[in-house]
């Protein structure tokens, strides 16, 4: 029996060398971008390469491992895998075929191929050819002969055509069955941490042609057009684009582009703190809750406080897009789901780093998870440290490093840092199951208890990160940020999904840096998550009109108002109103006034006409 499973080892072979030739192929022909990288940081990129590329080949084996089970179930003595030859070389001129096509896409565009490259081929052939017109046609033909020629002859030497079957007992049958299958899965879905298989995985460097190449290029096509099901037609239709679009335009636009100047300097060093589930519940200040946050509402005395701020959703994939892109949610998902698309929008990190500040990014947690390191290393962000960094003595939480590892370590490495810089924390201990390196502040018998105890330790760990940072050169022009990632049904426990309390977050712009006449004062004006972009650009006067989607909530003359949303469902809220929708049920689902119809209508209308706008953008991105 194990003798028959070198053939499956072969196969797993056979996969992994051509995906590497194609990788190889791949780097050769863009060799001109790789003259300014190392040679010593182009290697990894065939070991980052391997857990899709595994996972890629543990699909393409489903069919060969169903047929094998079958047989070997039966009384059959031997069985003959000729027919797996051809299924690969079938395969081969396939993938072939889709590396040529992804060689010229990259080649155009600087992506590689997806289902917007592919789509045109299959729906309306005659015009891909004349747009692919000044594609090379006989190199494409040399490299798809290369790729076969290489893909036949590996597979000649490595498969093996005949497999004999010893008598096994069927308990025994049965056993090998479930473990291969499983085994099968575990490598399809990349083994079983938090995270499944996403393209993150294989990022790995500050050069993009890297993460590129690494990223296998069939696996990417397949998770590209599964999700090509929801991007390629706009499922929020309510109104006519151009009319949704002017709405949308008339909210951003402003009198006067003009700011309150807060800050001391306009090139503070500046690091922000992306804190999970610290819904504005949590506090004194907001939330009229005793104990939990005590140092976060001490920081207020010092800092500028936005009162009525929302989260751009309810998931922190959502809520890192919307605070450090200022780029909103799409109803069922977020954008950084399809890395081709994600890639085009700006970031805050951009910004900086192309205003010659050092950019890092620390999470206690698998960068990974939800494309956050694709996103991250796409952007600019020069330095990032996760659950990766550290040793595994430290990784005693589900989920990776508690907040007072990650934040110690942010400061360790920060202050070797060359000034100014922009730095991003993650934290991730007040998440479910809320565990703790202490003993619960607020107990653990249920979940509230948990939720308030694991807050409370985060906010103890803001005030020793403050106190050892009051000591650094640097701390006296620093900007410190802080925000929610997303709201959160605990600690009051009572607000559905649908209800705006639900996303009513706190934003902090504390420190030195901020001029004493502002230190302790709070503004009332409804603004988003997204708005930290707009804001924060506008105080280190760098241009920020590419942040389509935020508002500098400093500038008197921008209007009141933000949007949020969940699966299938949205939200708008301004001075005057807050409306939810159910898109699926086509209802209202909350309404702070319903006795005022026409607010009502005006505040739904935004709200469709804003998700309607954002969809739109996306699906042209």
């Amino acid at each position: 029996m194990f003798k028959n499973l070198i053939f499956f080892a072969r196969f797993f072979l056979f996969w992994l060398l051509f995906f590497a030739v194609d990788r190889l192929v791949f780097l050769s022909i863009f060799h001109k971008k790789l003259r300014e990288i190392p040679f010593g940081e182009r290697i990894p990129t065939f070991y980052y390469a391997l857990r899709l590329d595994l996972s890629m080949a543990a699909y393409l084996a489903v069919i060969p491992l169903l047929v094998f089970l079958f047989w070997y179930f039966t009384k059959r003595t031997s069985l003959n895998f000729k027919w797996v030859s051809v299924y690969n070389k079938v395969l081969i001129v396939l993938f072939g075929f889709f590396s040529i096509v992804n060689f010229n896409t990259y080649r155009e565009w600087g992506i590689k191929i997806n289902y917007s490259a592919l789509a045109p081929i299959i729906e309306t052939p005659k015009e891909a050819m004349a747009s692919s017109g000044s594609s090379p046609f006989m190199f494409s033909m040399f490299i798809w002969a290369i790729l076969i020629g290489s893909g036949f002859y590996l597979n000649f030497i490595l498969l093996k055509k005949q497999i004999n079957f010893v008598k096994t007992p069927i308990l025994i049958k049965s056993i090998v069955a479930i473990l291969l299958l499983g085994f099968n899965f575990l490598i399809i879905r990349g083994g079983v941490d938090v995270a499944p298989n996403n393209q993150s995985m294989a990022y790995f460097s500050k050069y993009e042609i890297l993460n590129h190449a690494s990223l296998n290029t069939e696996w990417n096509l397949i998770s590209s057009i599964l999700a090509s099901t929801k991007t390629n037609k706009n499922p929020y239709l309510y109104f006519d684009n151009a009319a949704a679009e002017k709405q949308i335009s008339e909210l951003y636009k402003v009198e006067k582009d003009t700011t309150i100047s807060i800050l001391k300097t306009q090139k503070p060093n500046v690091v922000i703190f992306i804190l999970e589930s610290f819904t504005a519940d949590l506090t004194k200040t907001l939330g009229n809750e005793e104990g939990i946050t005590p140092n976060f509402d001490s920081l207020i005395n010092k800092g500028v406080l936005f009162t009525n701020i929302y989260s751009a959703g309810n998931r922190t994939d959502k809520g890192l897009i919307g605070t450090l892109s200022g780029f909103p949610t799409l109803g069922t998902g977020s954008i950084v789901k399809w890395p081709e698309k994600m890639q085009k929008i700006p970031a805050i990190s951009q910004k900086l780093y192309q205003n010659k500040y050092q950019t890092s990014f620390y999470y206690g947690g698998e960068s990974e998870f939800d494309n956050y390191k694709a996103f991250l290393l796409s952007h600019n962000y020069q330095k990032l440290v996760d659950k990766h960094s550290f040793e595994k003595k430290d990784m005693n939480s589900k989920w990776g490093a508690y907040d007072g590892l990650v934040f110690n370590r942010q400061l360790q490495d920060i202050n070797q840092e060359k000034q100014p810089f922009f730095s991003t924390i993650l934290s991730l201990t007040n998440h479910e199951p809320f565990e703790l390196p202490t003993t619960p502040k607020f107990g653990n018998k249920d979940i509230i208890q948990k939720f308030k105890s694991t807050a409370y330790y985060t906010d103890s760990c803001i005030n020793d990160y403050l106190t050892k940072a009051k000591k650094q050169s640097w701390y006296k022009n620093t900007l410190f940020i802080f925000i929610a990632d997303h709201g959160h049904l605990y600690p009051k426990n009572k607000y559905e999904i649908f209800q705006p309390q639900r996303y009513h977050i706190p934003l902090l712009f504390y420190g030195d840096v901020i001029k004493d006449e502002y230190q302790g004062k709070k503004f009332d004006k409804i603004g988003s998550q997204q708005d930290v972009a707009a804001t924060l650009l506008a105080q280190l006067n760098i241009p920020h009109k590419d942040f389509l989607w935020s508002k500098n909530l400093l500038n008197p003359y921008s209007k009141h108002f933000a949007f949020f949303s969940w699966d299938n469902g949205l939200g708008f809220i301004n001075d005057n109103h807050c409306v939810t929708f159910d898109n699926i049920g086509k209802n209202i689902l909350y309404n702070s006034n319903p006795k005022d119809s026409a607010q009502t209508q005006i505040n739904l209308n935004l709200g469709k006409s804003y998700l309607q706008s954002v969809y739109q953008q996306f699906i042209k991105l």
